[in-house]
């Protein structure tokens, strides 16, 4: 029973299964029938399957056939009116090709015109793109004409800026056309050729400047002859007339002096004495006779393709050897003053040039650099003038070089470049002119003296006598009084050679002109080369007169001559005692004589030199005569009333100045004295200063009244004297310092023993007294 159960219920199952894949098979896509399909047969009932799939197809083949028993009418009359359809619709096709055809050919002409009108489309298409394209390339194509024409026309700097901008502007914008890669491709060289065109302009400029040098010097010295001469107008304005002018009708004196020659203050009237230039001409600059833009350009473009140091390098190097070229001098400069203007004239030319580029440009030059080259040619400039200057005899030549050399200097200070050195070089020119007018002179002296008769020049009228008066100062009461006709005491080479003593001062003063000396130091050059004058030249050409035989002297008139010179010689050593300027109170130790000192024994030295032609007597008695009073002289300087104290410094320094003076005895001036005669001139100075440089006293004292005391010479008056200017000295200082009197126990000592000594002194004096 069970078991018919559980059977009965695995019927049913199964059952139900079957129904399901039905069920599944009729809604399933027969593409994914396979798996259901295949649980079908892994089981075991698939006969039973196969009689319901049977059974069921069956089924909807019954329902088929009712629906299409039932619909069939309907698809007849479907099927009908199909086939009426048909019929019309062939007529339909008909009409329609026949429409068709007559359309096409009606429409064929449409067709072209439509075609047509499709190409002209195409082509404005074409075109437009084609404007468009050249739109954006003629900007390239324009700039790059520019570019060529800029550099025909050699304008290179903008050249270089519209290469810039076709270069990074432009081309960037159509760089994928041929000819642009050909511009780019060619961009280098230009650049290279614009750096070369370039830089053959500024070897063109240099060869200018180069050659333009002497031009431009001569221009800058003109402006500053020019200068100098408006401001000598404007110094002397003020003296013209007798009225004092205001400042308004002074400014305007001023502006007529500057309107009538330029409107530039610097430009003026003429420069030394050029030919063909009239006074109110005016004087064209540096810019005007050079142009300097090719190094402007030059510079901005290599500083633009960055190269600049290149060109620095290059424009320095060049020029330094141009500065070479120019500061060498031709071998015949010193033979006219036309050489050493154009010599000057290259080189200061060389320099305004420079001094234009430094105040120009941006670094190309520097002060450094422009030093360096001024340095250089300072160095140059005095060494071949020193050369030259040394072959010249002439003394006019020499003077028209000196000035020359002033208005060189002066122009070139105005530019700012240092020239202390040529001045000093001016003064060593300035010797040498000593020495070609003191030639000159002696011929001069010569002439006067072999012309002259050496007869005492007669005068019969008031008139003749005032005419040789006004040619030679002299002065002689007795003579005034005397009644005409009546003789002065000398003869006419007389007044004839003061009045070329004269002008050979009037020749030595030109010299010194603009030298920026002061009158002291004029007056000093003037006093040496008359001295030199009289004492060498003219002292000279008087011995060979004496000496010919054919002049006779009365031994009176040679003894006059010889008291002349030794009165003379005296007088010229006052002068230069005039001179001395010692500090007394000083505390300083010098290490050297003072420079009047000096300069008086190198003018003995000088003047006993030119005596070897005087008898030997006559020189030995003015060498003797001269050192006793220069000895005298400072014996009285040292003791003289108004110097109330001095202090031992003072005295150290007064030692040094008559160890010269010894030194200038030993050294033999004059032949013919025996050994340390001249020296006993100053024995008296010497046994004075070491008494109190030594502070002997225990000495001096001890053995005074000895014949053979080590300080014979020293009078216990003088001693005395000038151990009171010391003392005063000390008792002062001290009296200032008295605050610190406790720490001077020295000092206090000292002062004892000064006042010990001087008491003993003024026994000793009165014992001699008595």
């Amino acid at each position: 029973m069970e078991r018919g159960k559980m059977a009965e219920a695995e019927s049913l199952e199964t059952a139900a299964e079957h129904e399901r894949i039905l069920r599944e098979i009729e809604s399933t896509d027969t593409a994914c029938i396979g798996p259901t399909l295949r649980s079908v047969y892994d089981g075991e009932e698939h006969g039973r399957f196969m009689e319901k799939l049977e059974t069921r197809i069956r089924n909807h083949d019954r329902e088929i056939e009712k629906m299409c028993n039932f619909h069939y009418q309907g698809f007849v009359d479907s099927i009908t009116e199909l086939l009426k359809v048909r019929g019309e619709a062939q007529k339909l096709k008909n009409q329609v090709t026949d429409t068709n055809r007559k359309l096409q050919h009606e429409g064929k002409e449409l067709v072209i015109a439509m075609e047509e009108l499709k190409q002209c489309r195409l082509q404005q298409r074409n075109i437009s793109a084609t404007v468009d394209k050249l739109m954006l390339c003629l900007p390239v194509l324009e700039m790059y004409s520019k570019l060529r024409d800029q550099m025909k026309t050699k304008r290179h700097y903008p050249a270089l800026k519209t290469l810039e901008h076709l270069e990074h502007t432009y081309l960037p914008q159509v760089s994928h056309y041929r000819f642009c890669k050909v511009m780019v491709d060619n961009i280098p060289k230009l650049r290279e050729e614009i750096k070369d065109v370039s830089m053959s302009d500024l070897k063109d400029f240099l060869e200018s400047i180069r050659k333009h040098s002497d031009k431009i010097g001569e221009t800058a010295m003109k402006q500053a002859q020019q200068q100098r001469n408006l401001d000598n107008v404007i110094l002397q304005q003020p003296r013209i007339g007798s009225k004092r002018k205001s400042k308004k009708e002074a400014y305007t004196i001023f502006d007529t002096e500057i309107e009538s020659t330029s409107p530039k203050s610097e430009q003026d009237s003429g420069i030394l004495d050029v030919e063909d230039e009239e006074d109110d001409e005016e004087v064209p600059g540096a810019q005007d006779l050079v142009d300097f833009s090719p190094v402007y350009r030059c510079l901005h473009i290599y500083t633009v393709l960055g190269a600049r140091e290149t060109f620095e390098n290059y424009y320095r190097k060049q020029r330094r050897k141009q500065a070479r070229l120019v500061l060498q001098p031709p071998s015949n400069m010193h033979e006219t003053l036309d050489g050493y203007r154009k010599y000057f004239n290259q080189i200061v030319g060389f320099f305004v040039v420079e001094d234009h580029i430094l105040h120009t440009t941006q670094g190309l030059v520097n002060r450094a650099y422009i030093d360096e080259l001024w340095e250089m040619a300072l160095s140059k400039t005095i060494a071949a003038l020193r050369t030259h200057s040394s072959y010249c005899s002439d003394p006019n030549l020499v003077l028209d070089l000196k000035n020359l050399i002033v208005l060189f200097a002066d122009t070139l200070q105005v530019y700012g470049f240092p020239v202390n050195q040529l001045f000093d070089m001016l003064l060593e020119i300035r010797d040498q002119y000593s020495e070609t007018l003191l030639k000159k002179w002696a011929g001069i002296f010569r002439n006067i003296l072999d012309s002259d008769n050496y007869s005492p020049i007669p005068v019969t009228s008031e008139e003749m006598y005032k005419k040789v008066v006004g040619q030679f100062p002299f002065q002689d009461t007795e003579l005034e009084k005397q009644p005409f006709p009546k003789k002065f005491p000398f003869s006419e080479f007389v007044p004839k050679v003061y009045n070329q003593i004269k002008e050979f001062i009037y020749a030595c003063l030109k010299f010194s002109e603009d030298l920026h000396l002061s009158s002291t130091e004029i007056d000093d050059m003037i006093r040496k080369s008359t001295n030199l004058l009289l004492t060498r030249t003219l002292s000279n050409s008087l011995q060979n007169v004496i000496k010919r035989k054919n002049i006779g002297l009365t031994e009176d008139a040679r003894h006059a001559a010889e008291e002349e010179i030794y009165t003379n010689l005296n007088q010229k050593i006052d002068q230069f005692l005039q001179l001395a300027d010692y500090d007394w109170m000083t505390g300083d130790l010098g290490n050297k004589a003072s420079d009047y000192l000096v300069d008086l024994i190198a003018f003995l030295r000088s003047t006993f030199a030119v005596f070897t032609h005087l008898p030997g007597k006559v020189a030995q008695t003015a060498c003797m005569s001269a050192c006793k009073h220069l000895a005298t002289s400072l014996m009285q300087l040292l003791l003289e009333a108004e110097v109330r104290q001095l202090t031992l410094g003072a005295l150290q320094q007064f030692n040094l100045d008559v160890r010269e003076c010894e030194q200038f005895a030993r050294s033999g001036p004059v032949p013919g004295f025996q050994e340390d005669t001249l020296q006993l001139a100053f024995i008296d100075l010497r046994q004075l200063l070491d008494l109190f440089i030594q502070w002997d006293w225990s000495t001096y004292l001890a053995d005074y009244g000895q014949p053979n005391c080590k300080y014979l010479r020293v009078n216990p008056v003088t001693a005395l004297t000038l151990l009171e200017k010391i003392s005063r000295e000390m008792k002062d200082t001290s009296r200032k310092n008295n605050m610190f009197a406790q720490f001077r126990k020295n000092e206090r000592d000292k002062q004892k023993l000064i006042d010990t000594v001087a008491k003993q002194l003024r026994g000793l004096i009165s014992s001699h007294h008595s």
